[in-house]
Parts: C-alpha cells; structure tokens; sequence
C-alpha cells in the first residue's frame, strides 16, 4: 500500500512538471507562424514535425500513463468511508486517460497525414489540420469537463472521508469546476485549469509522499497502515 501510495505522489508530480513543461514550451519555445500564408505554416510544421511529434507524446501520452497510475491510488486512499462516490471519480478518471492518450495519437498520425498530403494538395492539407486540431481540442486538448469532473469528484470524497488536506480538498473542488466551464469555447478557462491543476497536482504529490499509509475508515478517522 506505501508504495502504491508513493507512486501515485510521485506521478502527481511528474504531471505537473509536464503542465509546466508544456505552458514553456508553447508560450517561449513554440513560434508557429499563425500569421503567414497556407504554405508556410505547412513548410514550419515538416521542419518541426519530430520536434512536435515528441511534445505531443509527452504532453498526452506520457501524461496519459502517470495518470493511469494516480487515479487508482486515489481510489484505494478515499474508497474508505466514499467508496460509491470514489468509485464515481475513478471512472471519470480513466475516462480521462482514454482521452488524453488518444488526442496526442490523433496529433502525431494527423500531423504526418497533413504534412504528406500538403507536396500534392496544400489547401486540402490546411482542411485536413484544421479538422484534427479540432478532434484533439475536442476530446482533450481544449475540453478538460472530463478531468474537471474527475477532480471535483475526488475532492468531494476526499471531504466526506475527511482525508488528504481539506485545503486541499476544497481547492480541488475549484480545480474541478474550472475543468467542468472549459465546455464553454474560451482559452482562458483552458489556462485557468491548467495552472491551477499544476497546483493541485503538486500539493497532492507532496502529501501522498508524506503520507504514504494514511488512509481512512469507514467512521471518516485516518489511520495508518504497514505495507505487507
């Protein structure tokens, strides 16, 4: 159970140093030419094409999988004294996994789809990128309801279980809500969640590294366990 524990803190963490990554990389690092004409854009993206194609893994793939890691072992820590409602959040959780993994699969296949098809057919390519940046914002990239309801979920269960921190908790709750208005097409709330889930993934990391066998009981009192 410690260990199980400690890895979920740990892969917090490491999804928050992904967030972190990616708002650098797109914000400093990343200089698509939105401004210039069809041909230079398809020329900018065959230049950068591994460059992207190993951000998009890391920022999807990669995120999917520490995830995957994280979401049971928030189950096992708050399915105490909120197993209905922490079963609930786990499978929005896994949910958002699915999804995470395959926006940055549709990303990477799409990508060489546009820059393959812009030698013959330039204009058909910029149509082509145009409809796979919508899939991935679409299912997640830019629509985080499903991660939003993940963690407002938990936060929940972890608040009628009196687990992690209650500071904690009702952060998560904000977290959660901020994830859920980003079905609204708007880039700030997409921003808001993700600083604010970088936060987040951080502060649980730290406590699930902390106390790695605290865990609740069925009247709501933390008690410790020994791993076997």
């Amino acid at each position: 159970m410690n260990n199980f524990q400690k890895m979920g803190g740990v892969s917090a963490i490491l999804l928050a140093i992904i967030y972190v990554s990616a708002f650098v990389f797109f914000g400093a690092v990343w200089d698509f030419p939105s401004g210039a004409d069809v041909a230079q854009k398809l020329a900018f993206l065959k230049e950068n094409q591994v460059i992207l194609a190993i951000v998009n893994l890391i920022m999807f793939v990669v995120f999917g999988i520490f995830l995957a890691v994280l979401v049971p072992a928030l189950h096992e820590r708050l399915k105490g004294n909120a197993k209905a409602l922490s079963q609930i959040a786990s499978v929005f959780g896994l949910i958002w996994v699915g999804l995470v993994i395959a926006s940055g699969m549709i990303a990477n296949i799409g990508a060489g789809a546009v820059i393959e098809l812009s030698i013959k057919e330039p204009e058909q390519a910029r149509s082509l990128w145009l409809a796979v940046n919508t899939i991935v914002e679409g299912i997640g990239g830019g629509n985080e309801t499903v991660g939003g309801l993940w963690v407002l979920l938990l936060s929940i269960a972890a608040l009628k279980g009196n687990a992690l921190s209650t500071k904690l908790n009702y952060f998560g709750v904000f977290v959660g809500l901020a994830g859920i208005f980003t079905v609204y097409p708007a880039e700030i709330l997409t921003e808001i969640f993700g600083l604010s889930q970088i936060v987040w993934f951080t502060w649980l990391g730290i406590i699930m590294l902390r106390e790695p066998s605290r865990l609740t009981n069925r009247s709501g009192e933390k008690v410790l366990t020994h791993a076997v």
